[in-house]
């Protein structure tokens, strides 16, 4: 992914397996370009508390997975999904 672009070289070449506070030690100050600004990779990963990552793989999705809402578009907004049951969406449309 683009916005992790560095993180995904330093996780690449580091060794394994590493823990959550060796990672953040690490790489921490790295920024993740999000949509919506930016965060770093230590905030990121941090939200997850204290984990072993076996591989540079899993080390990033638990990353890209805990990204603040700024990774997203407009919070909410699914042109491709109708409301959940108990959800406010925009009125149904005949044409």
């Amino acid at each position: 992914m683009r916005f992790m672009s560095d993180a995904d070289a330093n996780l690449d070449a580091h060794s394994y397996p590493a823990t959550a506070s060796e990672l953040i030690d690490a790489y921490g100050e790295t920024e993740l370009e999000l949509q919506n600004g930016s965060e770093t990779f230590g905030e990121a990963l941090g939200r997850l508390g204290e984990t072993t990552y076996h591989d540079a793989e899993d080390a990033k999705q638990a990353a890209m997975s805990a990204v603040s809402e700024g990774a997203i578009g407009r919070k909410g907004y699914s042109d491709r999904d109708a409301p959940t049951v108990g959800e406010d969406g925009p009125a149904q449309v005949s044409f």
